[in-house]
């Protein structure tokens, strides 16, 4: 944003969300994303996505993680594939991305652009 006074630029006046910091519960992910905890708990096991712990050992979700497990839901629920090729999907399309080719028109609705896969 530009300062009219000073001709300088200035951050915007609202924070913005930090996209790794550890903010939701198990139980709050699993409502955002309309899944059983017990979902989420597999995701971790697999290891497709890492919960920060607390030091009484808690799992905190990220808004990436939560971003990452929604593109998750989105290849399982919506395009059909399981597990081992939602990994493998995500990991094509955020090569993609990185080397800034548009990913095929039926994958257009996952967005990895702010993941890490």
């Amino acid at each position: 944003m530009l300062d009219r006074r000073t001709g300088e630029r200035r951050q915007a006046s609202h924070p913005q969300l930090e996209l790794d910091k550890p903010l939701y519960t198990l139980g709050v992910a699993s409502e955002m994303l309309h899944a059983h905890p017990r979902t989420l708990m597999v995701y971790e096991q697999l290891d497709m996505v890492k919960p920060r712990r607390t030091e009484t050992n808690r799992r905190r979700y990220s808004p990436r993680d939560v971003m990452k497990l929604q593109a998750i839901q989105s290849l399982t629920r919506n395009h059909g594939v399981n597990l081992a090729g939602a990994r493998f999907i995500l990991a094509l399309l955020k090569g993609l991305e990185e080397h800034g080719v548009a990913p095929p028109a039926g994958f257009r609705d996952v967005d990895v652009s702010l993941l890490e896969v």
